[in-house]
This record gives structure tokens, C-alpha cells and sequence, in this order.
């Protein structure tokens, strides 16, 4: 079931790297971005990661906490945070639960086969667990400036 906006997110758990349970009660509190990437280590996303790093103190100082989520495993998020010195936790949705949940799993054509894949994506929930936000198949390019400018709005909402 694809969380609805404006509504309140269902319980889920996944781990994160630092050995994070990421679960949405922990955060309570708290503006939460997760964004879901194709694959560690891809230009796009690399690029993408690399935005949300240089903006990451940006996101910090306006009550957030930033999440990226893929289904690599966590060898492949350790190595890929540590390789772009990345201030936030990667989620390791290894059996898409996620990724199912926020429905970003689709069917794309790659080297002309049907592969799936995640559709690049980010939600924004406030800091009482609900949904306020969604961006699907996005462009790398302007996007996490546009999601911080979402997230300083709910800032001055709550």
C-alpha cells in the first residue's frame, strides 16, 4: 500500500548504515527526506548523493534528516558513503520492501530488454510522521534544492 499524502506514514523498520533502525517513530519529531536512487556508484545517482551532501548542513539547520534509500546491500552503501564522504545514512532495501511500499519499483527498457528498476524519487515527511511531499522520476538537476525550499516551508509551518 503506497503512502497517501497528507496522511500519516505506516510502521515499517529498515536498516540503515551506522547501524540505523530506521523506523518511522524514531523520528518522530523530526522532518524526514527520503530519497530512493537507482544504484550506488551510477553517475546519476552519485551526482544526486553528492547534492544532497553539499546541502546537507542546509537540511540540518532547517530540522531535517536526510535518508538515501537503493537495494544494495550495506557493503556496497558503506563503501559508497565513505567514497563520497556522505554526512547521511543509506538504507539498504535489499528486498524492496521499501521501495515497493512508496511504489518506485517500475519496469524500464535497458540495452532494449524490460528490466526492473527504481524510479529516482523523494518524499518529504513532517515531524509528525505524515506525508507531505513526493517527487517521482525526477531530474537530478535543481532537485534537491527544490526539496530543501519543501522543507524549510514545513519548518515555518509547524
Amino acid at each position: 500500500m503506497t503512502p497517501a499524502l497528507n496522511k500519516p506514514l505506516p510502521e515499517f523498520e529498515a536498516l540503515a548504515t551506522s547501524g540505523i533502525k530506521f523506523t518511522p517513530a524514531a523520528f518522530a519529531g523530526q522532518i524526514v527526506v527520503l530519497y530512493f536512487y537507482p544504484k550506488d556508484n551510477t553517475p546519476g545517482c552519485t551526482t544526486e548523493a553528492l547534492q544532497f551532501r553539499d546541502q546537507h548542513k542546509e537540511f540540518v539547520k532547517s530540522g531535517a534528516v536526510v535518508f538515501g534509500v537503493s537495494r544494495d546491500n550495506m557493503v556496497s552503501h558503506d563503501k559508497f558513503r565513505q567514497a563520497l564522504e556522505l554526512p547521511f545514512d543509506l538504507i539498504a532495501d535489499t528486498e524492496e520492501k521499501l521501495c515497493h511500499m512508496f511504489g518506485v519499483v517500475k519496469n524500464k527498457i535497458m540495452y532494449g530488454k524490460k528490466v526492473k528498476g527504481i524510479e529516482r524519487s523523494t518524499f518529504l515527511i513532517d515531524q509528525g510522521g505524515v506525508l507531505r511531499a513526493e517527487w517521482r522520476g525526477i531530474k537530478v538537476a535543481g532537485h534537491v534544492d527544490e526539496v530543501l525550499k519543501a522543507v524549510k516551508g514545513l519548518k515555518t509551518t509547524a
